[in-house]
């Protein structure tokens, strides 16, 4: 692949075919790969299903379910053979029992460690309730692992300017305390499309560093 992105890469890119390739329940269970990795996390119900259906231009490679916590495994998507996509668990559901949260979090943190194939994380915060509690723990569960990540903002489309003039400005802010954190947050809404060009771009630009 050139070094140089050619203009419509990243439509075209996103155009290809995406397939489920695997999924990892368990530390033992991770594959190995030798494609670039971009991968997904957030809070369970932030739509995080949306936006992986609306950036591939899928309307179910993800599964959405209106049952937060419902993604428990680290599910792996082939984008055309380029890079895979990777849908981490949701976390931050209370329903979720002890030991499965204990799990999660192994599971997580294996995937993290010492992933050369992983180029970014894309942590989704929703933007009607900004940085909660856990979101903070997987911020510092990253910056320890060294791992580049990049908030970006879901639902947009129901937060008011203000609010979210607001909340951008005050994450800008924090993400410079966070040594793994890209400076900048993306804003995005599965709903309107707003953003997924942008987001396509930077993923499109992420796998073909050399």
């Amino acid at each position: 692949m050139p070094k140089t992105i050619p203009t419509d890469f990243p439509r075209w890119l996103f155009a290809q075919e995406c397939r489920f390739v695997t999924a990892a329940d368990n530390p033992e269970a991770l594959p190995h790969l030798d494609l670039p990795e971009i991968a997904f996390a957030g809070r369970s119900n932030v739509g995080k299903s949306s936006l992986i259906n609306a950036l591939l231009n899928r309307n179910s490679l993800a599964r959405t379910s209106h049952t937060p916590g419902r993604t428990q495994q680290l599910n792996f998507f082939g984008l055309s053979d380029k890079c895979y996509i990777v849908d981490m668990p949701g976390y931050g559901y209370a329903a979720v029992s002890k030991t499965k949260l204990k799990v999660f979090s192994q599971l997580i943190q294996n995937y993290l460690k010492g992933r050369v194939t992983l180029k970014r994380v894309f942590l989704l915060i929703d933007s009607r309730h900004g940085l909660k509690p856990p979101d903070l723990e997987v911020m510092e569960m990253l910056d320890t692992a060294a791992v580049s990540y990049q908030i970006v903002l879901t639902k947009t489309d129901k937060t008011p300017a203000e609010d979210l003039e607001a909340l951008v400005s005050e994450l800008t802010t924090s993400l410079k305390k966070h040594p793994a954190a890209f400076p900048e947050p993306l804003l995005t809404s599965s709903l309107k499309g707003k953003g997924l060009e942008a987001l396509r771009e930077v993923v499109a630009e992420l796998i073909t560093e050399q």
